[in-house]
């Protein structure tokens, strides 16, 4: 966390502590007392310190509302399930904390080769020490309280994580491992790891690009990007975790996807645009993609 923010944070938890102590004071003769911030308010700062381009995607992401649905907390030990270049990571690394952890979690390695295309013999040999090198990246974005971070995969989790995980996000995460479950059960396998890395009572918080529920089922397989939600809740319960709810924080009733369409057609990419000014407009108009927020637990 810069100095910059950590200056901000300690401020504000003093004039917090201090009109909060004179007024009890005041209206009870008692001694002054101290509060502690507010998490939303200790969220509020991180993201205020994001830099331009991240904050330019809170309109789509709603990071606030999102974790703030998921019960993230300062503290707590939270996997993130393909972190990539670290737009969660980067908000959640300073609002976790010192006391937090953040472990990283890639696809398993041998689901990387059905991907085909870009996952070459090049590719595939960096995916061997993707949890070393992110690990090492991740580093770079931490400040002097942020917490710590490490890495594996839904394949070679870290062995001191069973069992002790207070959460588990997937942000637009789940497409592919439903679109390969076929050929190797990854969705089936992800799920179970993250229900033994979690401890009782701990949260799994999915953001997905969902499909409208009259879509067809054929089309809504994850390879177009989009999922449906009645699909989720049954692969979530049928590995046992209980469907606490969802949230309409980020959906966009603007995107009316159906057969023919893939998620990426959508900024940022703008898939298939190309120089045609008038189809990334109309793209543009739309905004990201619909996307359901759903919120589950394990038993305790």
């Amino acid at each position: 966390m810069n100095r910059k923010l950590i200056s901000l944070i300690t401020l504000t938890t003093t004039l917090v502590a201090v009109g909060v102590g004179n007024a009890l004071a005041d209206h009870h003769g008692a001694e002054q007392q101290t509060a502690a911030p507010k998490a939303d308010n200790a969220l509020s700062l991180v993201l205020e310190a994001q830099d331009a381009d991240s904050k330019a995607r809170y309109q789509y992401r709603h990071p606030q509302q999102t974790l703030e649905f998921f019960g993230i907390e300062p503290g707590m030990k939270i996997g993130e399930a393909l972190p990539g270049g670290g737009w969660y990571t980067k908000i959640l690394l300073p609002y976790l904390g010192a006391d937090g952890h953040l472990i990283g979690i890639d696809y398993a390695y041998e689901m990387w080769p059905n991907f085909g295309g870009f996952a070459n013999d090049e590719f595939m040999e960096k995916k061997k020490t993707w949890a070393t090198t992110w690990t090492k990246t991740a580093q770079d974005w931490r400040g002097e309280n942020s917490a710590t971070v490490s890495a594996g995969t839904f394949s070679t989790m870290p062995q001191d994580s069973a069992g002790t995980l207070d959460a588990i996000l997937f942000i637009r995460a789940m497409h592919n491992l439903a679109r390969f479950e076929a050929k190797g059960q990854y969705l089936t396998k992800a799920i179970k790891a993250s229900f033994d890395a979690l401890k009782a009572g701990g949260i799994v918080g999915i953001v997905q690009h969902e499909a409208r529920p009259d879509r067809p089922d054929s089309w809504a397989d994850g390879s177009n990007g989009y999922l449906k939600k009645s699909f989720l809740i049954s692969a979530m319960q049928a590995a046992g975790f209980e469907y606490e709810g969802d949230s309409y924080i980020n959906a966009n009733p603007k995107d009316q996807a159906n057969e023919g369409d893939i998620v990426w057609r959508l900024p940022p990419s703008l898939s298939g645009a190309g120089e045609d000014e008038a189809i990334k407009a109309s793209m543009l108009e739309i905004g990201e993609s619909n996307r359901m927020t759903l919120k589950f637990r394990k038993p305790a």
